[in-house]
């Protein structure tokens, strides 16, 4: 049995398509098989809402009169960058406010930054713009203090180059002291560890090998349709892999662009991370589309059947020796405790995993109403199954 994405969307339009969400295939495929699933099911839903650090908003501001030539920029009191054009300004998810104390005062809070503007932005809330030009002849103005918000603005799009990361670590802290990191407060001992993945509902780890996702596809980041333009920075599909094909540590990643102008606060929210910085946390939603056996099994795979490492950030991580000391499933994962080292550890997670139900859930509501067809990628990403040669991940200074 096998189906094309042309066919689907058929389906989709004479509202004949039956859209499940990754959560809803598991049984259906322990119960009934892959073979009857893919008879049965078109399309499968995914979803993530986790911070997602490597994110940026690029705009464009219009001109002001008279003219000016942007060289340095602020908005809400966080640096944007201003080494693009005229008006176009780029601000990193991750940009402190000007006036951040950040780890001088430990552990800093990190109240506000270019994740929180981005976020009061989506609310329609107007943002401070402060910008200084040096003056020339066509450009002449050189300072300038308004407010704008996304209605001003002549374009405004997300643009992130790693988003949607395919697994994650467990951090654990194995040292002597309480560390602050970007996976959050790390108790040592180790007296908590803490994950930042969907697991069974996440989007890569629904089609392993990226068979429909690549270059062009059509994806939900933070409300709004957007689409994938790449493999993302840090994009290892070399990772090894179980029999099943999940790979056992961060394997692939994507990046995506979005209008944020479409997008909607439920799934766009600032995150403060104390004692390491701020970030941005966004809901994103892949469909998968069911074109056959092969991919209704990967959209099968249960949370017991998928692995993920276990790191000590006291020092393996932040060290470059980041070899794991154990994996552990998300089915352990979600029960509340995993064992490290012998030792009963307690678990959280830094994603929302009802956040990612909700992304889930939403998309397939638009796949129904028919606002929201499946696209064909123009190009494979790098990958088992993509043709193109699969490099492994190189760190260096």
């Amino acid at each position: 049995m096998a189906r094309s994405i042309a066919e689907i969307n058929d389906r989709i339009r004479r509202g004949k398509a039956v859209v499940v969400t990754a959560a809803e295939m598991k049984p259906i495929v322990a119960g009934k098989g892959a073979a009857a699933a893919a008879r049965d099911v078109d399309v499968v839903t995914t979803g993530t809402f986790s911070p997602m650090c490597s994110s940026a908003l690029l705009i464009n501001l219009g001109h002001s009169t008279p003219r000016m030539k942007i060289r340095k920029a602020w908005l809400n009191g966080v640096p944007a960058h201003a080494g693009l054009a005229a008006v176009d300004l780029l601000l990193g998810a991750t940009e402190l406010h000007e006036e951040d104390p950040d780890n001088r005062v430990y552990p800093g809070a990190f109240r506000y930054g270019g994740g929180h503007v981005i976020e009061d932005l989506v609310r329609g809330r107007d943002v401070e713009l402060r910008a200084l030009g040096y003056g020339t002849d066509c450009y002449p103005r050189r300072e300038l203090r308004t407010l704008v918000g996304l209605s001003d603005l002549n374009t405004a799009s997300l643009l992130d180059p790693r988003n949607c990361c395919q697994n994650y670590n467990v951090a654990v802290n194995m040292g002597s002291r309480t560390i602050y990191t970007y996976m959050g407060v790390l108790r040592p001992g180790p007296g908590n560890a803490n994950y930042c993945s969907a697991g069974g509902l996440s989007p890569l780890l629904n089609d392993p090998f990226y068979r429909t996702i690549g270059i062009g596809t059509r994806v939900f980041v933070g409300g709004a349709a957007g689409f994938v333009v790449g493999p993302g920075t840090q994009h290892s599909p070399c990772e090894p892999r179980t029999g099943k094909g999940v790979p056992t540590g961060g394997a692939g990643t994507l990046s995506l662009t979005a209008d944020l102008r479409r997008m909607s606060p439920e799934f766009v929210r600032g995150v403060s991370v104390t004692g390491y910085g701020v970030s941005l946390a966004l809901g994103i939603g892949i469909p998968i589309p069911i074109l056959d056996e092969e991919l209704a099994a990967s959209t099968g795979v249960g949370e017991e059947e998928i692995l993920a490492p276990v790191i000590d950030y006291s020092r393996d991580y932040p060290g470059n020796r980041a070899e794991p000391m154990c994996h552990v499933t998300y089915a352990q994962l979600r029960s509340g405790w995993i064992e490290v080292g012998g030792k009963r550890v307690r678990t959280a997670p830094l994603s929302s995993l009802s956040g990612a139900a909700r992304v889930a859930a939403a998309l397939r509501r638009m796949i129904l109403e028919g606002s929201f067809e499946l696209t064909n990628p123009v190009e494979k990403l790098p990958g088992a199954e993509s043709g193109i040669e699969p490099r492994p991940l190189r760190i260096r200074l």
